[in-house]
């Protein structure tokens, strides 16, 4: 694939992630519970069959004991996956060095993520969260230090399978 029609693909991508984030913070905190306590209804009831046999109470009980670690989960996930296509987004330019791209994707990661939670403080039932930026943030980093160590095990597979076809020739 061309370079530009790489930059301009993870570009879009990038832009609709954003936007799926900003989607997701507009909900109200009772259309939030829902999500997340409906996805987390859903794991325990597909991955521990005897969740099923519970009363309804229990379950319920149960799924909001977990809806936190759910919620913060999501958060870290959500910026992972945001940090890791910034960092590839400015990779594929080749103008900064790795030391500079991973620097302006995590500052774009946080200033998203700041900003992100001043518009929750603008939703019925959400708060604005220095945790939260805290837990995005982190989530950046890791997302951003996943692309980095695939590119590595990627560029070493290719010097492996590049030196088996030369010394093929040879």
């Amino acid at each position: 694939m061309k370079k530009k029609a790489k930059i301009i693909i993870l570009t879009v991508v990038t832009i609709l992630w954003m936007a799926f984030i900003f989607s997701m913070s507009a909900k109200n905190s009772t259309q939030s519970s829902n999500i997340s306590g409906g996805f987390t209804y859903n794991i325990l009831n597909t991955f521990f069959s005897q969740f099923r046999s519970i009363d309804k109470t229990t379950q319920d009980s149960i799924v909001e004991g977990l809806q936190f670690i759910v919620r913060k989960s999501a958060h870290f996930l959500a910026y992972a996956i945001l940090g890791g296509l910034c960092f590839e987004n400015l990779s594929i330019l080749d103008k900064l060095s790795k030391k500079k791209t991973f620097f302006i994707a995590l500052l774009i990661s946080v200033l998203y993520a700041i900003s992100d939670e001043i518009h929750q403080y603008f939703v019925p039932g959400r708060a604005c969260q220095f945790r939260d930026v805290m837990i995005d943030s982190c989530g950046a980093l890791f997302g951003i230090a996943v692309i980095i160590i695939l590119k590595k095990i990627v560029n070493k597979i290719k010097i492996i399978y590049n030196n088996k076809n030369t010394n093929k020739l040879n």
